[in-house]
């Protein structure tokens, strides 16, 4: 079992930036790919950002250049900084890590963290 907890929402004006966290607890040895998914009223949960174990990355086009993704494995935590933010980018965000123990793949969710951009 892998435990999310996500941190760092909040509200801020259109251009300005968030960091969301999130970390994980309990077997975190089995985490391989993390990645962060939003869902908002006006879209089914999409995937924003992910990163595997050994860093690679990859983006949604709408948050290309804007967004950056991160882990820190030693802390079992991964990072989303979100930098000039958009109204469209208001949603919950959802963090999501991947583990495979003896072959055997779960996905595992945190409970969603609020952003919301003003304009």
């Amino acid at each position: 079992q892998v435990h999310l907890a996500e941190s760092g929402g909040g509200l801020v004006h259109a251009g300005g930036s968030l960091r969301l966290s999130c970390a994980a607890s309990g077997r975190t040895l089995s985490i391989h790919d993390m990645a962060w998914y939003r869902h908002s009223l006006r879209n089914e949960r999409e995937l924003v950002a992910s990163i595997t174990q050994s860093g690679d990355t990859n983006y949604a086009d709408s948050v290309k250049g804007r967004f950056t993704i991160s882990r820190d494995n030693a802390k079992n935590t991964v990072y989303l900084q979100m930098n000039s933010l958009k109204p469209e980018d208001t949603a919950v965000y959802y963090c999501k890590a991947e583990t495979r123990w003896f072959g055997v793949k779960n996905d595992y969710w945190g409970q969603g963290i609020q952003a919301t951009v003003s304009s």
